[in-house]
């Protein structure tokens, strides 16, 4: 059976496309870098080090911008207005006309070409050795502020209005029952629509389960000896993690640099290399792609506002009773079992993998799609 009826929204088609002047302008302005005082040792101890910037700008300026922005509009790209704020998306069926519909939410400082090495596996699992009936519809949304969802019309986007969102895209669209995948920024909206979890919501797969000590002493008489060593890489996130602070509290200051400066952005975007710590697996030219989508979209106000806007929400602590499926990798955040079940009672997968890190779509596209796979052919 069909899974989509016709769609309740108005949508238009887009086409990423920057013009010769934009593509210029970036060049002209990497041109005139001027690099800071390199730091005594110029290493990552302080943040991201001149002997990487200059690395990077020399491949920057070597990017190939149109075939890359070729690349991109390979696939379908959409907006649609929602709760009053233009979405970009891009949407592919699958041939399977029984495919499973799956959105993917992206990570921050990303945006929907995170999941560009995984679409064709996912639409079309037989061309890549997989099932048939392992196939998905996707539907890959920048988040407001985020990528080509632009501009911001109004504030008050946080993780749950933007999961309420994302639901009323996927009934736009016709589908009557659809589940997500998210990473960073996109597991926590994945989480809201679990606390959401509308009628013929399926259930949410995630590289992160942000949940912490609650202070309850009995929690630490539960934990392995594997979940100490995660306690430690979530003591380390928070020294390095400066722009957490940053965006939740003076995010247009910020943006002004990282508006102006594309190399600043670049800098600032150091969470795809870990800070530094020698275990990411992006490629240089992979990141270039991530910080060109966000330079030409000038899209750095609205990713750092959606710090400010959960840092302002009033949250109350809820339990997510959807089901749940996590992958943790081996140099990313190590969502902690034994808490993860107190916030989330109907986790039923759980993966570990022992290689890939924070930005796994963009270093392990294959293990993530064989995990999603999992998660949904063992709800079926």
């Amino acid at each position: 059976m069909d899974n989509a009826t016709t769609p309740q929204l108005a949508i238009r088609p887009f086409t990423v496309s920057v013009s010769e002047t934009e593509i210029a302008d970036l060049h002209d302005r990497l041109s005139r870098t001027r690099l800071p005082q390199p730091s005594p040792a110029d290493d990552w101890d302080a943040g991201t080090p001149n002997s990487y910037l200059r690395e990077a700008l020399a491949a920057w300026r070597e990017f190939d911008w149109p075939a890359a922005e070729a690349r991109i509009n390979a696939v379908p790209h959409f907006v649609a207005e929602v709760d009053g704020q233009p979405i970009h998306f891009i949407h592919v069926r699958s041939g399977n006309p029984d495919a499973t519909p799956l959105l993917l939410a992206h990570t921050y400082p990303g945006s929907s070409v995170d999941y560009l090495d995984l679409i064709d596996q996912l639409v079309d699992p037989v061309a890549h050795g997989g099932r048939a009936e392992d196939a998905f519809d996707v539907v890959i949304p920048d988040a407001p502020g985020y990528g080509f969802s632009q501009p911001l019309t109004e504030s008050g986007w946080t993780t749950a209005r933007v999961a309420r969102a994302y639901d009323e895209l996927m009934r736009g669209l016709g589908y009557e029952r659809y589940g997500i995948h998210g990473s960073d920024n996109g597991a926590m909206v994945a989480r809201e629509l679990g606390l959401l979890n509308p009628d013929g919501f399926l259930g949410l797969h995630v590289l992160q389960l942000f949940s912490f000590p609650s202070g309850d002493p009995a929690e630490f008489e539960k934990l392995e000896p594997a979940d100490y060593a995660g306690l430690e890489h979530m003591q380390w996130f928070q020294s390095v993690g400066g722009y957490n602070a940053m965006n939740a509290s003076r995010p247009q200051t910020v943006a002004v640099g990282l508006s102006d400066s594309p190399l600043g952005l670049l800098a600032y975007s150091e969470l795809f290399n870990n800070f530094g710590n020698g275990t990411s697996l992006v490629p240089l030219e992979k990141i270039l792609l991530e910080v060109s989508v966000n330079w030409f979209a000038n899209a750095a106000a609205g990713m750092s506002r959606s710090y400010l806007e959960n840092a302002r929400a009033e949250a109350k602590a809820q339990v997510n009773s959807a089901p749940t499926g996590v992958a943790v990798f081996k140099d990313d955040f190590q969502t902690i079992r034994v808490f993860a079940e107190r916030d989330n009672d109907n986790i039923v997968h759980w993966s570990r993998f022992d290689e890939g890190g924070h930005f796994a779509a963009l270093e392990r596209p294959d293990l993530v799609v064989g995990d999603i796979r999992a998660f949904f052919a063992a709800l079926s």
